[in-house]
């Protein structure tokens, strides 16, 4: 009979045990119950890019003007966020991402040996020469530059230290490549091109250029002498070497 009640004794303890448990796993979700805010309590205020044609577009840099003004000290420390990937030194090893000797102005895909990814190889097709607009534009955003590069870094947003990035690294193995002739439609306030779609024409524009056997913002008509071509003023940037 001992025995018998022994075991109810454990058993009713067991019972108890389990019941305060669920009975305070109840009292404290109804006493700390929260619900979601109809409004989040913070804003965080970060521009988004404008849609279509909106938005303002940003000249790109005039590197005639701006690479012999650029501070390569404050290049190299730029360079500083790129060390953990990448080396820049003559006969440097490949890291997680390729060494950049000699990078500006020579071909994408230009150390031997790395495992570029296919995303590169595809943008190689497409612009085969890592120009200054190009490596400017890659820096800026790498993901959105080439979809599905296997480099993680967000970019750099400060056109100024890329400018500086940029400087340096051609004095790393790409001093030959010329600098262009510095460029006025790339200068601060320089008006569009007056051939773009919809530029107005300027007054006088149009008779100037019908004495001359064109059209006022196009191209010459069949049969007009070169002389008598509209011709730019702007000087042209020189190729990479």
């Amino acid at each position: 009979m001992s025995g018998d009640l022994k075991w109810n004794k454990i058993l009713g303890a067991g019972l108890a045990t389990a019941f305060v448990i669920i009975g305070v796993q109840q009292v404290t979700g109804a006493i700390y119950h929260t619900e979601a805010p109809e409004k989040m309590g913070y804003f965080v205020d970060a521009p988004e890019e404008a849609a279509g044609g909106d938005a303002e577009v940003e000249l790109a840099p005039d590197w005639g003007t701006v690479l012999p003004a650029a501070d390569l000290a404050a290049g190299e420390a730029a360079f500083a966020r790129c060390q953990a990937c990448h080396t820049a030194v003559a006969g440097g090893p490949n890291g997680i991402g390729p060494n950049l000797f000699g990078v500006v102005g020579g071909p994408v895909m230009h150390s031997a040996g790395f495992a570029y990814s296919d995303a590169m190889s595809a943008h190689k097709a497409e612009a085969p020469t890592w120009g200054l607009d190009e490596l400017d534009k890659f820096l800026t955003a790498p993901g959105r530059y080439v979809p599905g590069t296997k480099m993680s870094f967000a970019g750099i947003r400060d056109t100024n230290t890329r400018v500086n990035l940029i400087a340096w690294l051609r004095s790393q193995g790409s001093g030959g490549m010329a600098i262009p002739a510095p460029d006025p439609a790339r200068q601060p306030g320089a008006a569009p091109a007056a051939a773009a779609e919809g530029a107005p024409v300027a007054p006088g524009a149009a008779e100037a250029a019908e004495g001359a056997g064109g059209q006022a913002g196009g191209a010459p008509v069949d049969g007009a002498s070169p002389a008598a071509q509209p011709t730019t003023t702007a000087t042209p940037a020189a190729p990479p070497a």
